[in-house]
């Protein structure tokens, strides 16, 4: 059975890193925490921007760890709009005053953040089906120390790639690796050798003929590298009948991608492009988490 619940893609030790969040936030006394006390209250949280909500399972954890209970009103992945009132209710967090304040700003941040690259990350998809163009959306490994799991959760909360995870998901032989081994045939054939079948290899190319070595090598993917949008469609053309019927592979537009200029990247023998745009200089979503104080019944 099939599911669209997202959560289910987290590794067993996404828990830790929220509970560091915490840490980091409270390492000593909660002096505020000490002024409200334990009353049972409520807060709402607001989205005061339009955009894609994302970070659901990061926000229910925090609250979790400070013993509060979250309640929905939009799902994740769903896109939202404050409208003329400026505010839009969200959730609502049941718990004890100071543990609400405890886990206010750390959920606030991953929640600004993972819902501003979901936004970013649903923009580039809706274009990519206005115009349609067939290929892959992908965010790039430029991503926050320490935060990687939620950017690239939030990526596929968009609707976009995400790439590779890591080092260890596929291997990329870039300029810095082509230069120490002394040419891309090298560089390939080393990689074979340690990667084996199991991972593929992606090359790092900046002209036409980089791209036919790497192909030639046994590269499974080809990156061409800050093409211009002229430049990058008819590239991929030659590139592709040159080897038709000899070797298969796929092209990958990398380098100066925007909102603004990726629809003349659009061309059909593109295979992916990928933006560290998604993850970098990426606007927040504005939220605010707002105690309403429970009124208690006069005798």
């Amino acid at each position: 059975m099939t599911t669209n619940n997202l959560e289910h893609l987290l590794p067993t030790g996404w828990k830790e890193q929220v509970a560091f969040w915490l840490k980091e936030d409270t390492p000593s006394f909660d002096y505020g925490g000490y002024v409200v006390g334990e009353s049972e209250q409520v807060a709402i949280l607001y989205g005061k921007a339009p955009g894609v909500l994302a970070g659901v399972p990061f926000f229910n954890e925090v609250f979790r760890q400070v013993d509060c209970r979250v309640e929905w009103f939009v799902q994740e992945g769903a896109e939202f709009d404050p409208g003329a009132s400026g505010r839009k209710e969200i959730a609502r967090v049941y718990g004890p005053a100071r543990k609400l304040l405890l886990g206010e700003r750390p959920a606030l941040n991953m929640l600004a953040r993972a819902s501003g690259i979901a936004t970013r990350s649903r923009r580039l998809a809706q274009l990519k089906e206005k115009h349609g163009w067939k290929g892959i959306i992908a965010g790039t490994r430029k991503t926050t120390p320490g935060f990687r799991i939620v950017e690239k959760y939030a990526m596929l909360v968009g609707g976009v790639d995400t790439h590779r995870v890591d080092l260890s998901s596929m291997i990329m032989l870039k300029d810095n690796h082509i230069w120490s081994t002394g040419s891309i045939t090298n560089a390939v054939s080393a990689a074979r050798r340690t990667g084996g079948f199991a991972l593929k290899i992606e090359v790092e190319c900046r002209s036409e003929d980089e791209a036919h070595e790497a192909i030639q090598a046994g590269a499974d993917i080809i990156m061409l590298d800050n093409f211009t949008g002229e430049e990058i469609g008819p590239a991929a053309t030659r590139i592709k009948q040159k080897w038709e019927g000899k070797k298969s592979f796929l092209i990958e537009g990398s380098g100066g991608l925007t909102e603004q200029n990726v629809t003349t990247y659009f061309a059909p023998d593109i295979d992916i492009l990928s933006f560290g745009s998604l993850s970098q200089s990426v606007p927040h979503i504005d939220f605010s988490l707002k105690v309403v104080p429970v009124k208690t019944p006069q005798k």
